[in-house]
């Protein structure tokens, strides 16, 4: 297939125009988000993106934005962007996804922080949130991130579930990013009017 037609659903244009906010964490998986970008746009889906610092360790704002995301947010208050910009996904997505979601991100959201723009953005978000874990398999089983999860379940939110196997620090077990196919799809069902 060439690399403009191996976008699953390739030539549907049931998604033309939805609107997705996606947030990138420090993570080594960060840089699958850049695959999910790129099949979402396929589709004709509009792509604001929040960087956090912990995923500018991994990844550059520039590789999203030259990708086609736009707007690609970075930390609240930076010059030149709007003041409002953490409330502007909530005005505009109809779905927002964090992919990789931290444990650090899993624990702001359950507990309603607002003090990075990640946590202000889903906080003023009232549409469907989907969420793709990744870290190491002991932080992941931690009962603090378990209940976490929990929490964030019970409001309603899609939780993607780590898959299982090699970590980047060398341990095994639950925690590495799932497939970014099944990434994909949750999000395509989050942007769904009905069910696919």
């Amino acid at each position: 297939m060439s690399r403009h037609t191996d976008t699953p659903l390739h030539g549907c244009t049931r998604f033309a125009g939805r609107r997705l906010h996606l947030a990138v964490c420090g993570s080594v998986a960060c840089y699958r988000a850049a695959d999910l970008l790129r099949q979402w746009l396929r589709l004709g889906i509009q792509v604001s993106l929040t960087v956090t610092a912990g995923a500018r360790q991994f990844v550059s704002p520039l590789l999203f934005e030259s990708l086609g995301a736009a707007p690609v947010y970075g930390d609240m208050f930076e010059p030149g962007q709007s003041p409002f910009a953490h409330l502007e996904p909530g005005q505009t997505a109809h779905a927002m996804a964090v992919a990789p979601a931290s444990a650090d991100a899993l624990a702001r959201l359950a507990h309603g922080s607002a003090a990075d723009m990640l946590s202000a953005q889903a906080l003023a978000f009232e549409g469907p949130l989907v969420l793709a874990p990744a870290m190491n398999p002991r932080m992941w089983a931690h009962p603090a991130t378990q209940d976490n999860v929990a929490t964030l379940t019970a409001r309603g939110a899609h939780v993607v579930v780590p898959d299982t196997g090699g970590t980047a620090c060398g341990d095994e077990g639950r925690g590495r990013l799932a497939p970014v196919q099944e990434i994909f799809l949750a999000v395509l069902k989050a942007l769904s009017p009905q069910d696919m």
